[in-house]
């Protein structure tokens, strides 16, 4: 039977008793409709779970004690930061998501010249807020114990001078593929895209910050295919898919 994961960021320690927050005793009480002896596992993101225990449950709070702390990690040894062109609504949400069950270190949500997606600094924490929900329940799926970092909205120009590693942004008409190259310090630096891709300038900017040019085959794949495409790339070659 699989046991329940679920993702807090409450302090845990074993033999502690915690009341869930209230997105989470929701999901507890009404979606996986946990009943009281009911097993369970936490985790904060920082390494490693709890299993536990369902003490109570009633329609103001759910209670968990916490049993033992179990030492887990399902990180790739390599170290892989992404920054992602923003794309529209559900391309980006699955961009996201699927980024971290395929292992990536960071995420930098950057804009970009072709970005189709305007907000104002309201709606951008909005978004942000968003989208770390949707890595921490992606974190949860995929049996994480570490929470990817999750950079701030940027630009391109702001975010691309302080990358390491081997730093490659995906570009359909490059001649180099990544079969071609070699991670630096076991750690690599993708640059992706938003519909319609980077524009000439951009495309100077990154190679002027030392990142080289990759294709990913013959055809042009769309923004959420590629990162996924390039991501799964990267861990096949020097990563945990090997």
């Amino acid at each position: 039977m699989r046991i329940s994961r679920l993702y807090t960021n409450a302090a845990l320690q074993s033999g502690n008793t915690i009341e869930l927050d209230d997105d989470n005793a929701h999901y507890a009480r009404s979606v996986l409709r946990l009943k009281n002896d009911a097993p369970i596992i936490l985790f904060n993101g920082t390494g490693g779970e709890y299993v536990g225990k369902i003490l109570e449950v009633n329609r103001k709070s759910v209670r968990v004690e916490l049993e033992k702390y179990v030492e887990r990690s399902v990180e790739s040894n390599l170290k892989i930061q992404l920054g992602l062109g923003i794309s529209r609504g559900d391309r980006m949400d699955f961009s996201v998501q699927k980024a971290v069950e395929l292992g990536v270190t960071s995420i930098t949500p950057l804009i970009t010249e072709r970005c189709v997606v305007q907000f104002k600094d309201e709606k951008k924490s909005q978004r942000w807020q968003h989208w770390q929900k949707i890595i921490q329940h992606a974190a949860e799926q995929s049996g994480r114990t570490v929470l990817p970092d999750f950079g701030s909205v940027s630009t391109l120009n702001a975010w691309i001078t302080g990358q390491g590693g081997l730093k490659v942004f995906l570009d359909p008409y490059a001649e180099m593929t990544l079969a071609q190259l070699t991670p630096e310090n076991n750690s690599v630096t993708l640059l992706t895209g938003p519909e319609g891709g980077f524009s000439s300038a951009e495309r100077e900017i990154a190679k002027a910050a030392g990142f080289i040019p990759v294709r990913l085959g013959t055809r042009i794949l769309r923004t959420e295919t590629a990162s996924l495409a390039a991501l799964s790339a990267v861990q096949m070659l020097w990563g945990d898919f090997q």
